[in-house]
């Protein structure tokens, strides 16, 4: 891919017809940091589709010395996330955010280029401009609107030693995903707006679906509907098809509700039956009514549980029988209605979450809202309008209405600051002031707005020690940690690891289809005395590798070095790969649907359909 160069030389060549000087270190133009809060804010919905592809690209490069850069279509730098050495020593260039990359502002580079060119492009050592740039390799592709507009680019920067084609080639893919997404989310904003009436139809997951007046002449029914009734024609009336429709009728012109109604087909001679629930339509012609039929199974049981801002673990579900371990639970347990903060401390994959969940079931804010907040995976400069919102107007492209932070959708509530270590410290300043009084102010806005929000912070790091380091507030410390509690690794509660298998093992089969596999006394052992240092997250994904394989590897290696040597190809069917795809997926947005949907470019009931689909258990 590109391997015609001229490029490189006319860019020179404009660079020179600038002013840049070769010797030039940082970027002509950078930004204060209020004219870039205003333009995150205005680029928010490129920057949060783009954040899960660049996660995903960065994945494939970590540990290489790379880093990921999304600009916006000036080529001013919106995010940026790599290797901590290789990062150091751009933002030594000033390579932050707020900085164009621009060919006017900081000569020729990857970005500025394939802005200019609206190509992608790649450009290695002396190829750039200036001489500080020299030491880089860097790819970049633009990204398009379903325009064909130019919006953003995206690039991936390391040392010119490691220069590959394929890594241009990688950026096109990352850039062209995050096209989709945008897109999509573009036509869900579309339907929104013009076709009302269609969104309430298909507003259900698999289920017959059908549209009529009040006497119940059908004028519209999907295929689902079709199949269920095992219809031929088109010409069909709905007290042909069921028991009781008179009363049916009866009771939606007296305006009853008719949800999750047992309803029977005519026909089944074994009396079929189906839930339904009608609901009216108001279109410019005449009221119509959308019957809505499913299967009796657990679809509804399962839609209440992946709704969001909701809480679906509970103590009872909490696996363990060590001492300690069930010490650290009622202790939960006894802190759960407690109005200060609680901290929750522990090593990565230890369940902090889990807890975080329980303690809101199990206290009087249960049937309130649960919002969980990741610190870590929200740019830093994105996290204010996140957690406390935006009022209308507060900058140019602001939200028509403005935004509700995660605070006050929390209100009443829980919420939940995972990653707590990685808050900015200008972020930092603003919680302790939330948890002193009690309120929020939006960006923009001036009013003071009250939330009465119970705070659960959780981090994996030690705080402690970044106070003494200058990269955490200590009177944010103390008040986070007013209810500290602590959750042990798995190599301290090692007599619980037979019965997480066993858990983990019974669950898997099922979602999975596979056989169990038996492991004998002497491989059991082999797992109780590995240090899992992934805890239980690395344990449940070992039990699925082991059911994949459909046997556990022999030796008396260690699992980490047996998991290795056993990654061989083993075949899988397109809508086995689909089906874990999202799977992971859910798991990495904490089953939020909304921004998985938008990971995977798909629509939010699209999805749906597919857990449904696949039987994916949602947690």
């Amino acid at each position: 891919m590109n391997k015609d160069k001229s490029y490189i030389e006319a860019s020179h060549k404009r660079c020179f017809e600038y002013g840049v000087e070769k010797e030039l270190r940082f970027s002509r133009r950078i930004l204060t940091q209020n004219e870039l809060n205003d333009r995150l804010i205005k680029r928010r919905k490129l920057i949060l589709s783009a954040i899960p592809f660049m996660n995903m690209l960065y994945d494939f490069v970590k540990g290489y010395d790379f880093f990921l850069i999304l600009t916006d279509e000036e080529g001013c730098i919106l995010n940026i996330v790599g290797d901590e050495k290789i990062l150091k020593e751009a933002f030594e260039l000033n390579m932050i955010p707020g900085a164009y990359m621009s060919e006017d502002a900081i000569g020729t580079n990857a970005m500025g280029t394939a802005l200019h060119e609206k190509r992608p492009v790649q450009v290695s050592g002396k190829e750039h401009y200036i001489t500080a740039y020299h030491r880089w390799t860097c790819s970049a592709a633009p990204i398009r609107d379903k325009n064909g507009q130019i919006i953003g680019c995206l690039d991936i920067t390391g040392y010119s030693e490691n220069v590959h084609p394929h890594t241009l080639g990688m950026v096109v893919a990352a850039a062209y995903s995050i096209e989709r997404a945008i897109e999509n989310d573009g036509y869900v904003d579309e339907i929104k707006k013009s076709k009302k009436h269609m969104e309430k139809i298909f507003n259900s997951l698999e289920a017959g679906i059908c549209s009529c007046d009040i006497e119940g002449n059908i004028n519209y029914f999907n295929s689902k509907f079709q199949d269920m009734f095992k219809l031929k024609n088109q010409n069909t009336h709905l007290d042909d098809l069921l028991f009781d429709f008179q009363k049916i009728k009866e009771d939606i012109e007296k305006e009853k509700d008719i949800l999750e109604q047992e309803v029977y087909i005519k026909a089944d001679i074994n009396k079929l039956c189906y839930n339904l629930s009608v609901y009216p339509v108001y279109t410019s012609k005449e009221k119509e009514y959308v019957y809505v039929f499913r299967d009796i199974k657990k679809e509804r049981r399962l839609l209440s549980r992946v709704a969001e801002s909701k809480a679906i673990y509970s103590f009872d579900k909490i696996i363990g029988e060590n001492q300690r371990f069930k010490d650290v639970v009622e202790y939960a347990k006894k802190i759960s209605d407690s109005k200060s903060t609680i901290l929750i401390l522990g090593e990565s994959g230890t369940g902090k979450e889990v807890f975080a969940q329980s303690i809101h079931n199990y206290s009087k804010r249960y049937d309130k809202p649960f919002v969980a907040v990741n610190c870590a995976a929200i740019p830093s400069n994105l996290i204010e309008s996140e957690l406390f919102g935006y009022e209308e107007g507060a900058f140019t492209g602001a939200k028509k209405g403005g935004y509700v932070g995660k605070f006050q959708q929390a209100n009443g509530g829980t919420i939940f600051l995972d990653e707590i270590g990685d808050m900015p410290l200008d972020m930092q300043v603003k919680l302790l002031r939330v948890i002193e009084e009690g309120v929020i102010i939006k960006i923009g806005g001036t009013n003071q707005i009250p939330v009465d929000v119970r705070i659960v912070a959780a981090t994996n790091k030690d705080l402690k020690k970044l106070v003494e380091e200058g990269k955490f507030r200590n009177d944010l410390y103390y008040r986070l940690n007013v209810l500290p509690l602590y959750l042990m690794p798995l190599r301290e509660r090692r007599d619980d690891i037979p019965y997480l298998i066993k858990y983990f093992m019974d669950r898997l089969s099922r979602k999975l289809n596979k056989k169990p596999v038996n492991i004998d006394e002497e491989d059991l052992n082999r797992l109780i005395n590995y240090e899992w240092p992934g805890n239980i997250r690395e344990l449940e994904n070992y039990v699925e590798y082991i059911l994949n394989l459909g046997y556990i590897p022999n030796g008396d290696k260690d699992i980490k070095d047996l998991k290795q040597e056993n990654h061989k190809f083993i075949p899988l069917k397109l809508d086995e790969v689909e089906k874990r795809h999202i799977e992971n997926t859910l798991k990495h947005y904490s089953n939020n649907i909304t921004k998985a949907a938008k990971a995977l470019g798909i629509g939010r009931n699209t999805l749906y359909r597919k857990i449904i689909e696949y039987n994916i258990e949602v947690e």
